[in-house]
């Protein structure tokens, strides 16, 4: 069975921006993306705003229950927190876009996960992927901050 992404290259193009090629990819095949990275149906589009007012969009993986989606600021496991994290902490709700046919703009709340809730959270993402895991070695104590998007 071919992916419906098999014609993507594996790598990022040349010129290219990683996360422009996992936000193009997405768009183009109804929120299913497996190349360069396989995700699958499990990214959202978050539409973070930026302090000079435009926004940033942000590819990330989403643990789903029900009308919530759970995202991490892991930053691939680097010591400082991913600019978008500062952009979700100061509104209270954002655009995300979501995989389907086509793809599907919602408007959601933004609340942080903390406490006991935000690590049990963090032992899902874990969970959902070995590669969260790995990133508690390299972010030098850096606890994850999570988000809860609420449809």
């Amino acid at each position: 069975m071919t992916s419906r992404n098999a014609a993507r290259p594996a790598r990022v193009a040349p010129g290219m921006d990683f996360n422009q090629q996992i936000v193009d990819t997405f768009r183009a095949n109804g929120g299913e993306v497996n190349e360069p990275v396989q995700f699958g149906k499990k990214l959202v589009l978050v539409h973070v705003p930026r302090n000079d007012g435009s926004l940033r969009i942000a590819p990330l993986a989403a643990i789903q229950d029900d009308d919530v989606r759970y995202i991490v600021g892991s930053a691939g496991g680097s010591p400082k927190h991913p600019a978008w994290v500062f952009g979700l902490r100061r509104v209270e709700e954002v655009d995300i876009e979501v995989p389907g046919e086509p793809v599907e703009t919602l408007r959601v709340k933004v609340e942080e996960v903390t406490g006991d809730e935000r690590d049990a959270m963090w032992a899902r993402f874990k969970e959902f992927s070995s590669g969260f895991a790995g990133y508690e070695k390299t972010a030098e104590g850096r606890a994850f901050p999570i988000f809860r998007l609420i449809a």
